[in-house]
């Protein structure tokens, strides 16, 4: 279990942890629930997995609800910069701080790695810049490919170009892994594809997978995290993203080194 928590005074989102010795590094994961509520299956139990594979683990309960508009991404921003405040405290100095984030939640972390320098809502602050994102079937889009539920939360009656990602991706997004199956039917395959290839366009690294079955918000998986009646099953298959992504993290390290 997570035992120890972060608050952000502002707005009451929570980062919470549980230390571990020697670890690669730091992800802060963000789970995803449509910007509506934070999914339980994509949280503790991702959690878990990292830790086991020696990854000092961080989940954000961040705002979700209606007319949210930047209050997440200031809440992810936070706790990129609350990670490496106390990096020295948490044994993971010099070590990549990652954000992770599935659906809505990759949303969120894509954000982040588009906007970090936003002159009108960060400055030019490195504090807010993470090493790398993993993003688990994502929304990217605010256009035509677009989970409009989600946006709708997010941006309201706004125009919502702002968090159409595909659109912000520069030489300074940090280097990602995406993966998504292309059977999705809430969250359209394209998000993935079209953020990879912005990436590509600007030489930014990437490992993307897509896989031809399952269905939306499969987490890991396995059979941990199952839900029998929403047609989310385990798949051995779709299960190798996690194994795929850990090695892809040792990549990054190397590279952090």
């Amino acid at each position: 279990m997570l035992t120890k928590h972060f608050v952000y005074e502002d707005t009451g989102a929570s980062l919470s942890y549980k230390r571990i010795a020697n670890a690669k590094g730091a992800i802060i994961i963000c789970p995803g629930g449509g910007y509506k509520f934070i999914s339980t299956r994509e949280g503790q139990p991702v959690a878990d997995a990292f830790s086991a594979s020696d990854w000092q683990v961080f989940v954000l309960s961040y705002s979700t609800g209606e007319n949210l508009w930047t209050k997440p991404l200031k809440e992810l921003a936070w706790a990129v910069r609350k990670v490496k405040e106390h990096a020295i405290e948490i044994d993971i100095e010099g070590k990549p701080i990652i954000v992770c984030g599935f659906s809505a939640g990759g949303h969120l972390v894509a954000s982040l790695g588009v906007h970090w320098n936003d002159p009108n809502m960060f400055g030019l602050d490195s504090m807010n810049k993470p090493d790398a994102l993993i993003l688990c079937y994502p929304v990217i889009t605010t256009g035509r490919y677009a989970h409009r539920e989600s946006i709708k939360a997010l941006v309201g009656e706004r125009d919502g170009s702002y968090f159409s990602l595909e659109k912000y991706i520069s030489k300074n997004t940090p280097p990602t892994f995406l993966w998504h199956t292309m059977a999705d039917e809430t969250v359209s395959v394209q998000n993935t594809i079209l953020f990879a290839q912005g990436l590509a366009n600007h030489g930014i690294p990437a490992e993307v997978h897509l896989y031809p079955y399952g269905v939306h918000g499969l987490s890991l998986a396995t059979d941990a995290v199952a839900e029998l009646e929403k047609g989310r099953l385990p798949d051995i298959h779709v299960a190798g993203w996690f194994e795929q992504c850990i090695q892809w993290l040792d990549t990054i390290n190397k590279v952090k080194e």
